[in-house]
């Protein structure tokens, strides 16, 4: 949990609890065998949009590169406007030793966007349409003898009216190999995909069905052996199945033996069987092996009643993921897939909303093993609906998407869209005469596919009646609204919607902005009365549009949502909008460019206070986080201001420069932070806060701040200074303030800052879309910086803003 280093933290070394083949097309990546060989070391990368392989291969720009890769990785938030969207080449020189005539070998990608063609030793072995979702390819035929092969993959990005996601949603859609390439190893006659299926589950009894696929060159006899053990290792089921394998593919089936008192898998136990499923040949002798662990446990919407794991109430606590990160984008490894589900269940949070599209299969390895329900999305986000292509590419990439990830257990919803009719890119394609008979058609599917999840939509209300569950658009006091409409709202939709679920609130906050008055409940006059957002945000008068984005808002707001949610009887529950900042085309005038900055994290993942806010309500690891770290500087009257705590514990006592303000009973309904609020009189100067949070028989937890206060009120801006600090990590900061003729930092003081390096030593960490990694970023609270990795030699950093026609800083 990414606490303050004073509280104890514990980090959780979770059990594992389900670890599911990955379905990609018609196969099954074997996670838990020795066939399938991770190859995203070794790979060359040209930026060139060349349609043919003859030239690919004359080319001499090749660079040097590992997988993941995308080559927006910075460009989507750097200062030229637009982002890369092109045709780019990878290859590899593959090695693979020891080849058999006994084997079949198939190249396995999670992910390339959003097209792809696939050349193994000048042959084309693939052309895959659709991103986010993994394909593989046969290439045994392909292959030379001598083990030494060359590969070499098209990727693009370029614009595509007839792919989902629509060109109009608000993130951006990488182009590259984003994810994991893999080498499967594999038997003349394999097991190619497994599907397990749990018909019926209750306290008492388990029943488990087998759906196994296989290829076969030749006909002749095997055996499958099956073996399900429990989450201890205990053997509990244990069965042959003789077949007669038929020359090309072939599906078999057989319910596994009853599992009587199955440990549940739920977000408090997410406890798994393991699967071992075997194919011997027909002299016994075992030519694969498949480990598919199982999660038993069933899900429910009831009417006017709520959300349901395993028969009992579960309130969604949630928030949502995109797939990107600061530097990197969507190629993200593993290590940071697994990072953010972390802090994500760190935070106590129960479900994650996935938008828009099918992510990386570490997340929902993640989301299997920690215990979170999952929204698994289709990618129409946007744009509304198209002709005979498009629709042929949806329907497609629904099918896949569900196909590959229906065994995990943390799925319960496949939704089947979002906000479909806005911005349509077809010329009338956001007919709801058009959308609705499309969405009864992919709810079909979804239900023929798979019955036992729950299928939802979210923003599109001619559909309400088409899915299991639905959302509509409730933005309280962001986009429409005061947040203190929010109790009314969810309310007057539970009455519309039986099966109502909320998705998508909050407030964008900028890093270390803040305010001494935030807007209250009551909302900001003159706003939109209406709590949905606008198509057109121009036209309205809201928070969104026409504040200036402190994090003491978006504290208050998540604080308000979250109590209401938690005391509001029969609520299926919420998730909030998002957890990480993410980047978006939509945005360039935001106070990070291009940076939808709703998120509780920043794009590198360190929390914001609005973090704490949720963790003070729902995480079980004792902490306190008095509001803020990053609100350094305050002024005001002698007698103070108010400081709140968010603590999780009983109480909390909080002390400034070593003496006792008392000691508060915290009450989680009351407004704001559960009552943990002290009118704090600092002195002139410097100041020492720090809280002691206390619970009987559980370790104090312990936080600390410093904060520079005022007596009284700053003047107006008389400079900028520029200052350098060493960092840690062996960089430096570059840091600007706006003083004023007394040495003051001036708090109201936003202007958007240039920083720039006047020569070629050295390096601004720049294009990462973060409060330390953009050399274009308004101030917050008179303060900007930006991290610097020094070179050979001393250079000279410059800051300039609008009014400011240059300062400049020496640094060695």
């Amino acid at each position: 949990m990414f606490f303050n280093s004073d509280n104890k933290i514990v980090k959780k070394l979770c059990v594992l609890t389900f670890l599911i083949g990955s379905l990609f097309n018609n196969t099954l990546l074997a996670q838990e065998s020795d066939s399938s060989q991770l190859i995203n070391q070794d790979w060359s990368y040209l930026e060139s949009n060349v349609e043919d392989l003859t030239s690919a291969k004359k080319a001499t720009a090749w660079v040097k590169t590992s997988l993941p890769h995308t080559w927006n990785a910075t460009d989507t938030v750097d200062s030229t406007p637009g982002y890369r969207r092109d045709a780019s080449w990878y290859k590899k020189q593959l090695i693979i030793k020891d080849m058999s005539p006994n084997n079949r070998y198939k190249l396995y990608f999670e992910g390339v966007n959003m097209q792809a063609e696939v050349f193994v030793n000048g042959q084309k072995a693939i052309t895959h349409i659709g991103g986010y979702l993994g394909f593989e390819v046969e290439v045994t035929e392909l292959l030379n003898k001598s083990g030494n092969n060359e590969i070499y993959v098209r990727a693009s990005n370029e614009y595509n009216p007839n792919l989902i996601p629509s060109q109009k949603s608000d993130f951006f859609i990488h182009g590259g190999i984003t994810r994991d390439v893999w080498l499967k190893t594999l038997p003349l006659n394999y097991i190619d995909y497994i599907q397990v299926d749990t018909p019926t589950v209750n306290d008492d009894i388990a029943k488990t069905s087998v759906k196994t696929e296989l290829n076969a060159l030749s006909a002749q006899s095997a055996t499958l052996v099956y073996k399900l053990f429990d989450p201890a290792g205990n053997k509990v089921s244990s069965q042959h199945q003789t077949i007669k394998l038929q020359e090309g593919s072939q599906t078999v089936e057989l319910a596994l033996t009853d599992v009587k008192q199955p440990l549940l898998w739920s977000p408090d136990a997410p406890n798994l069987y393991q699967l071992i499923v075997s194919l011997l040949n027909n002299n016994n002798q075992v030519m694969q092996t498949i480990n598919t662990p199982v999660g038993f446990r069933w899900f429910e919407m009831r009417a006017n009643k709520g959300f349901f794991v395993n028969g009992k109430k579960m309130l969604i606590r949630g928030t949502h993921r995109h797939e990107e990160h600061a530097g990197i984008g969507a190629a993200m490894p593993n290590e940071l897939h697994r990072q953010d589900m972390q802090q994500i269940k760190d935070m106590g949070a129960n479900f994650v909303r996935l938008g828009h599209y099918p992510q990386d299969p570490e997340v929902y390895k993640a989301a299997n093993e920690l215990g979170l329900v999952i929204w698994d999305e289709l990618p129409w986000c946007r744009g509304g609906m198209g002709g005979e292509e498009w629709q042929a590419n949806t329907q497609s990439l629904l099918e896949r998407q569900i196909k590959q990830n229906r065994n995990h257990p943390s799925i319960a919803f496949w939704s089947l869209g979002n906000e479909m009719y806005w911005e349509e890119d077809f010329p009338g394609g956001g007919d709801a005469e058009k959308i609705t008979p499309y969405l009864v058609k992919l709810n079909k599917i979804a239900k023929q596919a798979d019955p036992s999840r729950i299928t939802t939509i979210r923003k599109y209300y001619p559909g309400a009646e088409v899915v299991d569950a639905f959302s509509p658009s409730i933005w309280a006091g962001w986009y429409g609204g005061a947040y203190g409409q929010y109790a009314k709202a969810i309310e007057s939709s539970m009455e519309k919607y039986p099966t109502f679920l909320h998705m998508e609130y909050g407030a964008s906050s900028h890093v270390g902005r803040h305010t001494e008055t935030p807007i209250t409940k009551e909302g900001m006059q003159g706003a939109q009365v209406s709590v949905a957002e606008a198509m057109n945000q121009a036209v309205v008068q809201s928070v969104a549009k026409d504040s200036d984005w402190n994090e003491n808002y978006a504290v208050d707001l998540f604080d308000w949502h979250t109590i209401v949610a938690e005391t509001t009887a029969n609520f299926a529950g919420n998730a909030q909008w998002a957890f990480k900042d993410f980047g978006t085309p939509l945005r360039p005038e935001n106070p990070i460019p291009y940076m939808n900055q709703k998120g509780l994290v920043d794009r590198n993942g360190k929390p914001k206070d609005a973090y704490y806010v949720f963790a003070s309500h729902w995480s079980k690891t004792p902490f306190c986080y008095i509001e803020s770290e990053t609100w350094t500087h305050r002024n005001g009257p002698k007698e103070g201001r108010d400081v709140s705590v968010y603590c999780n514990t009983e109480s909390a006592e909080l002390f400034l420069n070593g003496n006792s303000l008392g000691e508060k009973q915290r009450n989680a309904t009351t407004f704001p932070a559960g009552g943990l609020v002290w009118k704090v009189p600092f002195v002139q100067g410097d100041n020492t806060l720090s809280v002691v949070g206390r619970t009987p028989n559980v370790e104090d937890a312990k936080h600390q701040i410093s904060v520079n206060y005022l007596i009284g009120e700053h003047g107006k801006v008389d400079k900028i200074a520029l200052s350098v600090k060493k960092l840690a990590n062996g960089n430096q900061l570059i840091e600007a303030q706006a003083i004023d003729e007394n040495g003051n930092r001036v708090l109201d003081y936003n202007k958007r800052s240039y920083f720039f390096n006047m020569t070629s030593h050295g390096k601004l960490i720049e294009n990462q879309g973060t409060p330390t990694g953009s050399s274009i970023i308004e101030m917050a609270s008179g303060y900007a910086a930006i991290e610097f990795v020094s070179g050979a030699k001393p250079t000279t950093i410059e800051y300039r803003n609008q009014n400011v026609k240059g300062v400049y800083i020496d640094v060695k």
